[in-house]
């Protein structure tokens, strides 16, 4: 397979898992499930792609400087290693806001936005999750203390 079919496969494999997410009011626990057994398949794959690229890698151990990661990625190997690390990080993310939100008796209509950060955007997803479920415990604290 060539490295573009390696980046499309990465890519469609993760769509499922957010779409479960997406839908977990539906089967919450089967969500859930779906989508960290594609995060680790994704663990799988990140882990694969990054022994085969350890040889170009070499120097990433050596500099790490904005330049030096800049050169580390330059590499169209190790670019779709990082691509699938973040692929997996931001799957799992995703999977702890619903696990999180339904701790915190959160409606899933005010994950979802965080969800579609979270798969679009990484951190400003949850950034969003954080602020959403803060707010809406806060809220929480204040009506059952009326």
């Amino acid at each position: 397979m060539t490295l573009d079919q390696w980046f499309s496969l990465a890519n469609a494999l993760a769509l499922p898992g957010w779409v479960a997410l997406l839908l977990a009011p539906l089967r919450r626990r089967a969500a859930l499930t779906v989508a960290r057994s594609i995060g680790a398949l994704l663990a799988v794959g990140y882990l694969a792609g990054f022994l085969s690229a350890l040889g170009s890698a070499n120097g990433l151990a050596t500099d790490y400087t904005l330049h030096g990661i800049a050169g580390f990625f330059a590499d169209p190997r190790l670019a779709l290693v990082g691509w699938v690390h973040y692929l997996a990080f931001d799957l799992w993310v995703g999977a702890w806001e619903v696990e999180a939100a339904e701790r915190a008796a959160m409606p899933h209509l005010l994950v979802i936005p965080a969800l579609i950060l979270t798969f679009l955007l990484g951190p400003i997803g949850l950034l969003l999750f954080l602020l959403a479920r803060a707010m809406h415990e806060r809220r929480n604290i204040v009506v059952t203390s009326s």
